[in-house]
């Protein structure tokens, strides 16, 4: 019971449980699962972000994991792309198949894993992960949304009114600052470079705020997973999931050599990479209505699938320290 895959990772499992059994006993209503939410996303992680990286400072941020973990998302983004052709469907099923969980279970398992040390590597992602990813699926769904119903209205004959690439462009942006994953993480870097400490009246709610965050988030998790249907998705589900799941982390490490990463920096990444699909798939598939019964069972899917990636994956750790 002291193997570090097994305490770090068990903490995680009996939480994802513990929400599970919640919601199937109905002591947490299904209807009730959006305030949660709301509670765990805009309550709860800003400050979580906003105190860390009040505590960082830019110039050590580590850029090179971020690379091979941007890296990697873009060959799977591709392949997907390839796959599927270039449209709607595949660019939903694209950012299903390599945008992480790295908030609502990265946070809590790379810190039971390897404390503050690999939360600090892990922020260097988020600090950019939501903005790149997010903006970058948002230009490319607009742009095919548009290139969609230009081809319709060409078909019926009717005249369209057609939104300027910048006004798309700039739209995309909002949205990606406003995520609460986003602007916590600027705040906290301009916070950082004042040189001022928080009075303890303020970080004193803020760190009992973020410390609630980890645990709530992963019953969050369970929670779901107990009123999810599978449906008739699963086959197309477990090839997504698998890719997300067990491709995305070989890909980091492969890119992680290449760029010359070792030790923390490149364990943190690829365990990063080991993680289920992100809720944020959810909401582009309901915002622009594309395969949504399929990513649904996709996240279900790959958050279960996710206990034997991560445990395979930190199993490995020793090796991969090695490397």
């Amino acid at each position: 019971m002291n193997h570090p895959v097994i305490t770090s990772l068990l903490p995680v499992i009996l939480l994802i449980a513990t929400g599970y059994v919640a919601g199937k006993q109905s002591w947490i209503r299904a209807s009730a699962k959006n305030d949660y939410s709301n509670i765990i996303f805009f309550l709860l992680l800003p400050p979580l972000l906003f105190r860390t990286m009040a505590q960082t400072h830019p110039e050590h941020l580590q850029w090179l994991p971020v690379l091979a973990y941007l890296g990697s998302m873009v060959i799977l983004f591709a392949m997907v792309l390839a796959w599927t052709g270039v449209n709607q469907r595949g660019a939903i099923l694209g950012l299903a198949a390599t945008y992480g969980n790295t908030v609502m279970i990265g946070i809590a398992l790379i810190g039971f894993a390897y404390g503050e040390a690999g939360q600090a590597v892990l922020f260097s992602l988020l600090s950019v992960h939501a903005i790149i990813m997010l903006t970058t699926a948002t230009l490319l769904l607009e742009w095919l949304k548009l290139k969609a119903k230009k081809s319709n209205h060409a078909t019926s004959g009717k005249p369209h009114e057609q939104a300027h690439p910048a006004a798309v462009a700039l739209q995309a942006l909002r949205g990606a600052l406003l995520q609460p994953t986003t602007w916590p993480i600027l705040l906290g870097l301009a916070f950082s470079q004042t040189g001022l400490a928080l009075p303890v009246v303020i970080d004193r709610p803020l760190q009992l705020l973020g410390q609630a965050f980890s645990p709530l988030a992963l019953v969050l998790v369970g929670l779901t997973l107990s009123v999810t249907q599978f449906g008739d998705h699963i086959k197309p589900a477990l090839g997504l999931s698998f890719l997300k799941n067990f491709v995305q982390p070989m890909l980091v490490l492969g890119l992680g050599l290449l760029l010359g990463l070792h030790g923390m920096p490149l364990t943190v990444m690829v365990v990063a990479a080991s993680l289920p699909m992100g809720a944020n798939v959810f909401m582009f598939s309901q915002r622009y209505q594309e395969s949504e019964d399929l990513v649904t069972t996709s996240v279900s899917v790959s958050t279960v699938m996710a206990l034997f990636s991560v445990a395979l994956t930190m199993s490995l750790t020793p090796l991969i320290n090695r490397l």
